[in-house]
């Protein structure tokens, strides 16, 4: 075409004929574009070293390195690091101090400050068993789960709402997530972790657990009514071979849905093989007529209805919106608010009489709101729960067609299901179960989770390490191949991967090895030398100081001041988000609910995960995009993270609680009340300068701003909810 068209612009003809022939035959005859298949269906002929690349080769435990100084050889782990880092003319930099350690593995395992105690206890303790002790300790504590749950929820895409303009709920969501929690708590073989979520359904024996795993296919954004409902089914299916592909092997065989893949030896006829596990999979929308057919999307679990829970729930937040209605009551004269107190109906009636007086705009429209909520909950009639889970049409799937150019209107070869052939091909072998199922992706779960396969034990270590340090070994960890990025350290890798699987899949194996290393207990100052020679820390010269989540900027902003629920599981709660951020959606407010504080100071992997609305804390750090899988999650520093740091009314909120435990377990004096605020925020002991200068910071507020003694302190621990130390992992 390249040719083509130069020769016509060196005679000065027109070239519109000529395009227009060229688009015309690409429609009539897509085949053209399509990369040439060797007989196997193979990749495209251009790339012939593809089936060489390191993440297709068979995994061999690599041979640990023993020239090491004996310090740096007891894990295997430091190793390997040692190794590479000599071979760089480098040395490893001095362990961080105890305190800082301590903090770090806390907020590594749990994803949680510690409190000064336990920072204390661990200092003071110089047994060389302290460390190893401390990993199991935090290992074994439920919060372990909660914090790692949030990374598996970012790759799978999870949300409780379905997007697009509507942005409907999805039935009982937070029973995958809760599942997800308990799996990692309890230590799931890894193995076991991605056959009861590929086919949880098509085990036996049937348990509701094993069903709610099968959630795992409903989790994207669905259209409730697309313009194609044909193509809406595909690009649904799509979805499912993105995220299966990609969390589990690290690979994008969705590069090939419309022709071979351009770089790695994916072709467009594994695309369809690997569609074809899921083709049986009930459909989110009918083809034939619009509407969500939701007998076929979730089913009712064998639980009886919470209606005790329900109505507690109402109560609750219907006690604390008396609190809004003192605010007004308090402001009558005194027989007034005798009349209110003794008969309910004058209360109300004076409540309404003056509200617009006392309450400010916003306590007004959260309270409408909160009472809304409240009647919707008492009148929601008691049933067994419903929750989104995966079911087929029946033992005989659908037939499966490679599709010309992705067109689900332009079909071609019909294919089965089958494993791309550069990691093995051929066509699966589907078992024989006694449920209305087709069993083809029991053999595709069984076929990822099996030692066989190269890329599952690389894809799941790497990520453990790369939530640790910082970074995967390799750097793409949703892309293992020839685009993504190569490992820095492919022994490592290989040799954790070995240990992985040679360990039963045990993660929180994984998890002890990596937390017990003197790699993970580096200091995370740079000598000049590793500045110069390893800027980028490739080498793990060093370990990456980091910035806090999003999750966890909060959940520590709740834990420092005392308001933290560590209630676990349920459903999702619904933190207040200003009205003005409601009102982003076209449908102000709609789907988002109302939680008592109590319920809304819970950890934040219980908040309602709406995709079109979600709170201006977590949005503003980084918050993980739901629409595709998250391996890694930006960490950018812009305005509107200072704004909401400061100005929230979030932040404001917390700060004026945050001193009210100040005041209430600090002490009578300033000096005690900022000590006390310092060690909460920093996890650490606290030197006597920085208090100094905190009491003077507090005086200049009183004597400068004319602040009271209260509003100073509250001001203060604003400030100190700010401080780089607290916001900063080092």
């Amino acid at each position: 075409v390249i040719q083509m068209l130069s020769r016509l612009a060196a005679t000065g003809r027109r070239a519109d004929r000529f395009l227009r022939s060229c688009i015309c035959s690409i429609l009539l005859f897509p085949g053209i574009l399509n990369a040439q298949e060797d007989e196997e269906g193979s990749a495209p002929y251009q790339d012939p070293d593809a089936r060489n690349h390191w993440a297709y080769q068979p995994v061999e435990r690599a041979k640990v390195p023993t020239d090491v100084p004996a310090e740096w050889s007891a894990n295997p782990i430091d190793a390997f690091l040692w190794k590479q880092l000599e071979e760089a003319g480098l040395k490893p930099p001095s362990p961080v101090g105890r305190a800082a350690l301590y903090r770090r593995l806390h907020y590594g395992v749990t994803g949680l400050p510690p409190s000064p105690q336990e920072v204390s206890a661990f200092v003071s303790d110089g047994s060389p068993e302290a460390y190893g002790k401390a990993v199991d300790s935090l290992l074994s504590r439920p919060q372990f789960g909660e914090r790692w749950a949030r990374h598996w929820l970012d790759l799978v895409r999870f949300a409780e709402t379905n997007s697009f303009e509507n942005d409907r709920p999805k039935p009982g969501a937070w029973r995958y997530r809760d599942w997800v929690i308990k799996a990692l708590n309890s230590d799931m073989p890894y193995d076991q972790f991605i056959i009861e979520q590929v086919a949880g359904d098509e085990l036996e024996p049937r348990t509701i657990d094993r069903t709610v795993a099968t959630a795992f296919y409903r989790l994207g954004a669905w259209d409730f009514d697309p313009t194609d409902r044909i193509l809406a089914q595909y690009d649904d299916l799509d979805g499912i071979v993105t995220t299966v592909s990609q969390v589990f092997l690290a690979t994008t065989v969705n590069c090939a849905r419309c022709h071979d893949h351009k770089v790695d030896p994916i072709s467009q006829k594994d695309y369809y093989r690997m569609l074809a596990f899921f083709r049986g999979i009930k459909p989110f929308v009918k083809t034939e007529e619009p509407g969500i057919d939701w007998d076929s999307l979730t089913t009712r679990l064998d639980l009886p209805p919470n209606r005790e829970e329900a109505e507690q729930q109402a109560n609750d937040s219907l006690s604390e919106l008396t609190a809004y209605e003192d605010l007004v009551i308090e402001t009558l004269p005194e027989k007034e608010r005798d009349s209110a107190a003794a008969d309910p109906e004058v209360r109300k009636r004076l409540f309404e009489q003056h509200k617009e007086a006392v309450l400010s705009k916003h306590q007004k429209e959260y309270y409408e709101l909160a009472h809304k909520t409240i009647a919707e909950m008492k009148a929601k009639k008691p049933e067994k729960p419903r929750m989104i889970c995966v079911s087929e049409v029946g033992q005989k799937a659908p037939p499966t067609h490679v599709l010309n150019r992705g067109n689900p209107h332009a079909e071609g070869g019909e294919v089965g299901p089958g494993f791309p052939m550069v990691l093995g091909g051929g066509d699966a072998v589907i078992p024989s179960i006694p449920v209305a199922s087709s069993g083809r992706r029991l053999a595709l779960a069984r076929w990822m989770a099996s030692k066989k396969n190269p890329l599952t034990a690389r894809v799941m270590v790497n990520r453990l390490w790369q939530h640790h340090f910082g970074r995967g070994i390799v750097e793409s960890p949703n892309d293992f191949g020839k685009l993504g990025r190569a490992p820095t350290h492919p022994g490592l890798l290989d040799w954790l991967a070995a240990e992985f699987m040679d360990k039963g899949w045990s993660m929180k194996h994984m998890h002890r090895l990596i937390l017990n290393s003197r790699a993970y207990r580096m200091s995370s100052q740079p000598s000049a030398l590793a500045r110069s020679k390893d800027p980028a820390n490739r080498l793990f010269s060093r370990f990456n100081m980091r910035r806090l989540t999003a999750e966890e900027i909060r959940d520590s902003i709740l834990w420092a001041n005392g308001s933290l629920n560590k209630k676990a599981g349920g459903p999702g709660v619904f933190p207040r988000i200003p009205f003005e951020v409601l009102k982003t959606q076209s449908r102000p407010g709609w789907g988002w609910g109302f939680s008592p504080r109590e319920e809304a100071s819970r950890r934040s992997i219980y908040i309602f995960a709406k995709r079109s609305l979600r709170p201006p804390i977590l949005e503003s750090f980084d918050l993980a995009d739901t629409d595709t899988s998250c391996p890694v999650r930006f960490s950018t520093t812009q305005p509107t993270q200072a704004l909401n740091m400061l100005n929230s009314r979030f932040m404001n909120e917390e700060a004026q609680v945050f001193a009210a435990l100040a005041r209430k377990e600090g002490g009578d004096g300033p000096v005690d009340q900022v000590r006390f605020v310092l060690q909460r925020v920093f996890s650490r002991p606290v030197r006597e300068g920085e208090v100094a200068r905190a009491v003077t910071f507090l005086e200049n507020l009183k004597t400068d701003e004319k602040l009271s003694r209260n509003q100073a302190l509250t001001s203060f621990c604003l400030a100190a909810l700010n401080f780089n130390e607290f916001l900063y992992l080092e």
